[in-house]
């Protein structure tokens, strides 16, 4: 239920201008989550790294888009 109210809320702000705090911070904690995400996969292919970090975002239907982190996991070692 808590998207219907964030998108209603959204949908007046949309009207009347302005940013959409709601959306701003549901943005991001879905980055935060998808870093999370990142880290852990990449820890458990044994890596202790991340390079080539990117965030990108692709609409799923409307009024519903998927946030994804992605890079190549590497292990560094010392010389």
């Amino acid at each position: 239920m808590i998207v219907v109210t964030t998108d209603i809320v959204a949908g007046l702000k949309g009207i009347v201008g302005g940013e959409i705090t709601e959306y701003t911070k549901m943005v991001a904690e879905s980055r935060e989550q998808a870093l999370d995400r990142l880290v852990e996969e990449a820890e458990g292919l044994g890596a202790n790294a991340v390079v080539g970090l990117r965030f990108t975002t692709a609409s799923m239907m409307q009024g519903a888009a998927e946030l994804l982190a992605y890079g190549t996991a590497v292990l560094i070692e010392d010389e």
